[in-house]
């Protein structure tokens, strides 16, 4: 079909046309969260391009799209409470969310038991079966969890001491419920925790009877 434009008319249409076509164009800007975009260089930051959409990598640990405390936090890498639970007289900030990952991230390395009749309470999560003590295993802290999307996956470990060794994810750290049978009592635990059995402690060298200890993870 031919359409009738004068000559200026139609020049200013193609113009429009193209800025409007560059303005949105993943490949010459980087979306932010939810943005539109084709490859991963399309998204800004740690962002990755998910099902046409600028989202959080799940691998990496951002949370740039989490927000309030949603699934990994606020804006700028923060990680703020999503609630409160109170048991025993006492008050518990809830976490979905734990600190971004990064080559060399801070956690508090605590010892679980993960062997049938241990301090763990059930079998793990992510396999549904126990672990013995000589097995290298650990627990995440529930936003560094992410929903199972670790279970399986080695990362490894560092002490201050210098030692490093590796384990496998089995577990949820639970940073959000507590103080009920399913959980032994225990309150909810800390945003940053890798619970680890007693191998891992061995192989850093650590004694366990220090209960929490000051150590570094990364992805393998």
């Amino acid at each position: 079909m031919w359409l009738c434009f004068p000559q200026s008319t139609l020049l200013v249409l193609i113009i429009s046309f193209f800025s409007f076509y560059l303005a949105i164009s993943p490949g010459n800007a980087q979306s932010s969260c939810n943005g539109p975009c084709k490859t991963l260089d399309d998204c800004a930051g740690q962002l990755i391009c998910i099902n046409g959409k600028c989202s959080d990598d799940p691998d990496v640990g951002s949370h740039t799209c989490g927000g309030g405390g949603s699934g990994g936090g606020g804006g700028g890498g923060q990680c703020s409470p999503s609630g409160t639970l109170h048991c025993g007289g006492k008050s518990y900030p809830q976490y979905t969310c734990s600190p971004p990952i990064s080559s060399s991230t801070a956690a508090k390395l605590t010892w679980n038991d993960f062997s049938e009749g241990g301090d763990g309470g059930g079998p793990a999560e992510c396999d549904d079966r126990y672990h013995d003590n000589s097995e290298s295993v650990v627990a995440l802290s529930t936003g560094w969890y992410a929903g199972r999307s670790r279970c399986g996956r080695q990362i490894r470990i560092v002490a201050q001491n210098g030692r490093s060794t590796t384990a496998k994810v089995v577990d949820e750290s639970d940073s959000m419920y507590g103080c009920d049978k399913e959980h032994e009592g225990q309150p909810p635990c800390d945003n940053n925790i890798v619970d680890g059995s007693d191998a891992v402690w061995k192989a850093l060298g650590l004694d366990v009877d220090v209960g929490v200890v000051p150590v570094t993870w990364s992805m393998t």
